[in-house]
């Protein structure tokens, strides 16, 4: 291309969207188009800023971003959606660059990529793996449990911890009780699984940074599927991935703890396999921040996959 690609995101003033500017702030290999306050819910500004652009990040709630897609008629733009509107729609790719061989050709190529949710990311990235190896089978009943900082919840839930009224805000929350969160089929899909897994999600009184687990009973995986070989099966998925490290073995046990903050700021993600194998009991760790793995950061590096094919 003669020019810089013109990259427009729209709703640029969320948790999302600010972190992506802030990401993107200062590279001279892009230009960024960002509309003044009062025009960014006009409809006829925000049609012509899209169909301005080569690449439009998508930083808005489900409704919006689907009305964002329709305003679209020029054929050359390309769109990374950071909602859950077109995670499970097979026309869309998925935005998730180390979860299979050839994804980021896939989304180098691709007009419409969607972005991961921040909680799939995590079990996606060590469930899928262990499902194509033989080594969890596809109907295990999984219940998915995760920890996430209270910037998960958006601008309005940011605003209840770091807002005047701060010090009435929970330390810590479980919620979706009624097991209908909008995350498990879009696990179940890009996991390989038979059937939907149980999901708990919580945050807590800080900013971002989840610690994900997914419990395991050695006695409903095949014989031969103990914490050695799940943690060699990740680590050949993951061998020469830049963002995610799987632990080696006593590497993870010497820890005994998981921070979720460890990676904050970062596009980077920790996998380990920890264990009792004399009650045959496995735990699959991840560890990334909500921000960069499980948003922004996975938007860049996306965003960055598609420019190479401009």
């Amino acid at each position: 291309m003669s020019k810089l690609p013109l990259i427009f995101i729209d709703g640029d003033q969320g948790t999302t969207g600010l972190q992506i500017n802030e990401r993107l702030r200062g590279r001279t290999d892009l230009r960024l188009l960002s509309l003044p306050s009062a025009e960014r819910k006009d409809p006829r500004r925000r049609a012509e800023a899209i169909n301005s652009a080569d690449i439009a990040l998508l930083c808005l709630p489900d409704a919006a971003a689907r009305e964002a897609v329709s305003l679209i008629d020029n054929p050359k733009v390309r769109v990374i959606d950071a909602s859950s509107a077109h995670r499970t729609d097979p026309q869309w790719t998925y935005g998730f660059p180390e979860m299979a061989s050839g994804q980021s050709e896939r989304i180098a190529a691709a007009l419409r990529v969607t972005n991961p949710g921040c909680y799939p990311t995590g079990a996606i990235a060590l469930l899928r793996p262990l499902v194509q190896a033989g080594l969890v089978p596809a109907d295990y009943p999984l219940a998915i449990h995760a920890v996430s900082g209270y910037s998960g919840g958006g601008r309005a839930q940011v605003e209840q911890y770091e807002g005047p009224d701060a010090a009435n805000a929970a330390p810590f929350v479980t919620y979706g009780l009624a097991l209908q969160h909008k995350h498990p089929p879009e696990m179940q899909l890009h996991a390989d699984l038979s059937q939907r897994p149980i999901f708990v999600p919580s945050y807590g009184a800080f900013r971002q940074g989840i610690v994900l687990t997914i419990a395991l009973h050695a006695r409903l995986l095949p014989a031969h599927a103990g914490q050695e070989q799940l943690r060699a099966a990740l680590q050949r998925h993951y061998a020469g991935a830049r963002h995610i490290k799987v632990l080696a073995a006593g590497q993870g046990a010497a820890a005994e703890r998981l921070d979720p903050t460890m990676h904050n700021n970062s596009n980077d993600m920790t996998l380990g396999v920890f264990g009792n194998d004399g009650e045959g009991h496995i735990l699959l760790c991840a560890v990334f921040d909500n921000l960069g793995k499980g948003a922004s950061g996975a938007a860049v590096q996306n965003l960055d996959l598609m420019l190479r094919a401009l």
